[in-house]
C-alpha cells in the first residue's frame, strides 16, 4: 500500500484525508506520527501560500511525499474572514466552539440572505524530486443561526449546503467527502496522484513512530 504523509497534527481533518485517500487504496499519516515533532508557522496571507510552505518545509525536512492543506470558512458579509485565520479566529488557543461563537455573534444582526459563505481548501503536494503541484476546491452554502448536527468539526454545525438540506454536521463522513471543498480539491488531484507519489517518495515511506 502507498502511504503518504498529511502536514496536520488535526485529527478532524486527518479522518477527512482517510474518508478520501482509502478508497485509493493510499494510508495517510500525519506529523503526530512522527518520532520528531514538526511545527511550520503559517505566515501566508493566502491559503496557497501556507499550503505550499507547510508541504515544502516537511517534504525538505523528511525527505519524502508530502501533502499540506490550508482550508478555511470564507464569510461574504465580513468581507471573507475568518479566511487564513479561521483555527485561530477568536485566538490563538480557542476552540471550535470558540470560533463558531465569535461568527456568530459577529453576524447577529445579519439576515438569512446575506449569510452567504463558502469553505475553501488549498492542497499542495511536494517532494524531493518533484515541482510542488497545488489544487483547490470550495463549497458554497449559508451560515446558520445555531448550530446543527454532531459530525465533522470546525465550523461544520453552521455550515449550512442547501444541495444536501443540511449542514455539513448532519453529513456521514462519505457524504462530506463528496461535496466538500477538501473532497472537491483531491478530485482534481486524484489522476496524477499515484504517479506524483511515486515520483515524490511517497510509496513505504513508514512514517509511524519506532
Amino acid at each position: 500500500m502507498k502511504e503518504v504523509l498529511i502536514a496536520t497534527n488535526n485529527e478532524g481533518k486527518k479522518k477527512d484525508f482517510e474518508a478520501l485517500f482509502h478508497p485509493l487504496g493510499i494510508e495517510v499519516f500525519t506529523l503526530k506520527d512522527l518520532e520528531t515533532p514538526i511545527d511550520v508557522e503559517e505566515t501566508g496571507v493566502t491559503f496557497e501560500e501556507n499550503a505550499i510552505l507547510k508541504a515544502e518545509t516537511v517534504s525538505l525536512l523528511l525527505g519524502k511525499a508530502v501533502i499540506a492543506d490550508d482550508s478555511g470558512l470564507e464569510i461574504d458579509a465580513l468581507d471573507g474572514a475568518p479566511g487564513v485565520y479561521s483555527a485561530r479566529y477568536a485566538g490563538n488557543n480557542s476552540t471550535d466552539d470558540d470560533n463558531i461563537d465569535k461568527a456568530l455573534g459577529a453576524l447577529e444582526e445579519v439576515s438569512e440572505p446575506y449569510r452567504t459563505a463558502r469553505f475553501r481548501c488549498v492542497l499542495a503536494i511536494a517532494g524531493p524530486t518533484m515541482e510542488t503541484t497545488v489544487f483547490s476546491g470550495s463549497c458554497e452554502g449559508m451560515i446558520t443561526t445555531e448550530r446543527q448536527g454532531e459530525n465533522g468539526f470546525g465550523y461544520d454545525p453552521i455550515f449550512y449546503v442547501p444541495a444536501q438540506n443540511r449542514t455539513m454536521a448532519e453529513l456521514t463522513a462519505k457524504e462530506k467527502s463528496e461535496i466538500s471543498h477538501r473532497g472537491a480539491a483531491l478530485k482534481k488531484l486524484q489522476t496524477a496522484l499515484s504517479t506524483m507519489i511515486d515520483e515524490a517518495g511517497g510509496e513505504n515511506e513508514n512514517y509511524r513512530n519506532e
